[in-house]
């Protein structure tokens, strides 16, 4: 079935490349008004000229993560011109350094921590109230693997999406009897600059383009979704959700 977001308004941080980029053209392309976010304005100029191509809409919001103040203006800005928020997709991620924990650098660790924890919980506390005025607002946090392996030399970008997956879960458990739902999505090893930083050796095209992915997390966003506080992982070319213990 081909799902309609028509009327519906999306904040899709990380827009610029990789599956951030390919979520919002699909969100764009199934009807919903994309407001794109990320630090690199040449990404988002040609995003938006792909989507205008395509007779979507988006508005480009170049936005540093680390700036928190930022954050919390996008919220004020989202609430003054549309008075709520359908869509969020937290995408936006560093993955730091491949390194044994001990000779991290602080600075590095403390980047992770920022871009992938601390922007994500103060992006949720700026766009939580806007999704609860949503007749059906959902919430997408970008996941990893990595947060339940724990790889050796994966210590910080872990650690952080651990956290991410934990502030999902609990933020699922207070919104339950809403309309809200709230779940993360694991996209699995993907064709992006970050895999590549991640596993130099990897051949690239052994993986998924990230256009694929996005082709399946994008249905997370529907109004006829019902599940809450699950984590959607990619496997045999589908999302498999599951619950973490309790």
């Amino acid at each position: 079935m081909t799902l309609d977001l028509t009327g519906r308004v999306a904040v899709v941080t990380g827009a610029s490349r990789g599956i951030g980029y390919f979520i919002a053209k699909e969100l764009a392309a199934a009807g919903a008004h994309v407001i794109a976010v990320a630090r690199t304005v040449g990404g988002l100029e040609e995003l938006d000229d792909q989507i205008k191509a395509a007779g979507g809409q988006a508005t480009l919001v170049p936005l540093d993560l680390a700036d928190m103040a930022g954050i919390d203006r996008l919220g004020g800005a989202i609430h003054e011109r549309w008075g709520k928020l359908d869509i969020l997709v937290a995408n936006a991620g560093v993955l730091g350094v491949i390194s044994p924990i001990g000779h991290v650098e602080a600075k590095t660790f403390e980047k992770v921590m920022t871009i992938n924890v601390t922007s994500t919980w103060r992006l949720i506390r700026s766009v939580d109230p806007l999704l609860r005025l949503s007749d059906a607002g959902r919430a997408i946090l970008l996941s990893s693997n990595a947060a339940h392996s724990a790889r050796a030399f994966w210590a910080p970008y872990a650690a952080s999406k651990a956290a991410v997956e934990t502030m999902m879960r609990s933020w699922a458990h207070e919104t339950e009897s809403l309309a809200l739902r709230v779940n993360a999505a694991d996209p699995g090893a993907t064709r992006t600059a970050m895999r590549a930083q991640a596993v130099p050796g990897e051949d690239p095209t052994t993986l998924p383009h990230p256009s694929e992915i996005a082709k399946r997390i994008v249905p997370l966003a529907s109004a006829d979704l019902k599940e809450t506080g699950l984590i959607f992982q990619a496997k045999h070319n589908r999302f498999v959700a599951y619950r973490q213990p309790e």
